[in-house]
């Protein structure tokens, strides 16, 4: 059985249920996912990966849907009891849910685990008292649950598997139809409806600001999966009302806007080490509720919230947040990495450093392999 809340763990979970079929495909794998798991092979039970929310008030819209979802998994648990559980990522709603399998007597093991570096160090106990194996995606993680004494293996970031390493800016920004000669800004206001509603706008300030500063200067959005087309074409209608640049919206096109781009403003999330694989010179940006924000800085251990930055242990990378989240204040800092040749290079040389620490590739293979190994069989649920 599997759990995964949201589109990245969807992604992650898919890396490594293709792996597992294909070393042993007779598995039978079940559980809650996305779109991509389900063409990984695993029997989706419910699928909350589209209405994914960005904050702790955001998310209480959520709360009856993943009850529902909460109790699928438990009925499903009573009625026929797996080998082992996979938890991925989704911290609040997995590590209660654990607490369910342990009390059955069925291994978990936590592909993706929580933060605890940068978040709520007090879930350790938790995940020492209900996990039986974390398969982790940084190294710097090996010694916080081993002191913590719960079994973990380093199997490397998951991104590894997907990223193209061999994505040509040139070739992209050609997929793209940008022509040569034009500076390409890449705009990523995130996966989720909240994203959209506090990011694009700012987002699609700067660009009116950058594109007056320099004719050059083409703009190509990015429009994630999980996003309603039409939330994202009325702000741009709006914007061009307001005399803004001409934006064009790609779907399915994100690796090719991350690597063509010679800039990106970018949500802060699992694209931002996405887009640091490629070698994307970035500006981050993240908006949250008041509310939410007060609780985060109550509960936050890291000086940075972008995971190039977290992994980097330094500020490799701009990092605009909450009211700081003007269009001014993108345009200025993405004018800095347009005309700047050595700020550009500075994060590029940071970006393959961080790629180093992450492993190697082969993470749904190694991660498949620890899985069928803690469920000691070569299935992970029963077939019955």
């Amino acid at each position: 059985m599997l759990s995964a809340g949201e589109a990245s763990g969807d992604l992650h979970g898919a890396t490594m249920c293709r792996a597992i079929r294909a070393l042993d495909p007779a598995v039978r794998l079940i559980g809650m996912g996305g779109p991509r798991m389900a063409a990984a092979g695993v029997e989706i039970l419910v699928d909350p990966t589209a209405q994914a929310a960005m904050g702790t008030s955001e998310a209480l819209g959520r709360v009856p849907a993943l009850y529902r979802a909460y109790k699928i998994l438990v009925e499903r648990l009573r009625e026929g009891r797996p080998l082992a559980i996979v938890l991925i990522d989704f911290p609040v709603f997995n590590l209660r849910h654990s607490r369910q399998e342990r009390r059955a007597g069925v291994p978990v093991v936590y592909f993706i685990p929580p933060q605890l570096w940068a978040w709520r160090r007090g879930r350790l106990r938790q995940m020492a008292r209900r996990v039986t194996r974390v398969l982790a995606a940084f190294p710097f993680e090996k010694s916080l649950y081993e002191g913590a004494g719960v079994p973990v293996e380093f199997v490397g970031h998951p991104l590894l598997d997907v990223v193209p390493s061999d994505l040509d800016p040139a070739k992209a920004r050609g997929r793209l139809g940008v022509e040569e000669g034009r500076v390409l800004v890449g705009l990523l206001p995130g996966s989720r409806k909240q994203e959209i509603s506090r990011l694009l706008p700012p987002m699609l300030d700067a660009a009116a600001r950058l594109a007056g500063a320099d004719g050059r200067r083409c703009f190509v959005l990015g429009l994630a999966a999980s996003v309603q087309r039409e939330q994202v074409t009325a702000l741009l209608e709006r914007a061009a009302k307001a005399g803004g640049p001409s934006i064009e919206v790609v779907e399915g096109l994100t690796y090719e806007v991350m690597a063509g781009a010679h800039a990106l403003l970018i949500a802060s999330g699992t694209a931002t080490l996405e887009a640091a694989l490629l070698g994307a010179p970035m500006v981050v940006c993240y908006r949250v509720s008041r509310l939410t924000e007060l609780m985060a800085r109550a509960l936050k251990r890291s000086r940075w919230i972008s995971l190039p930055n977290i992994i980097a242990g330094r500020g490799a990378v701009p990092e605009i947040l909450q009211d700081d989240v003007t269009g001014a204040r993108l345009a200025r800092e993405t004018e800095h990495l347009l005309v700047d040749p050595v700020a550009a290079t500075a994060q590029r040389a940071a970006f393959t450093e961080l790629g180093s620490r992450l492993g190697r590739p082969g993470v749904g293979e190694r991660a498949a392999r620890a899985v069928l190994k803690v469920a000691g069989a070569s299935t992970l649920v029963d077939t019955r």
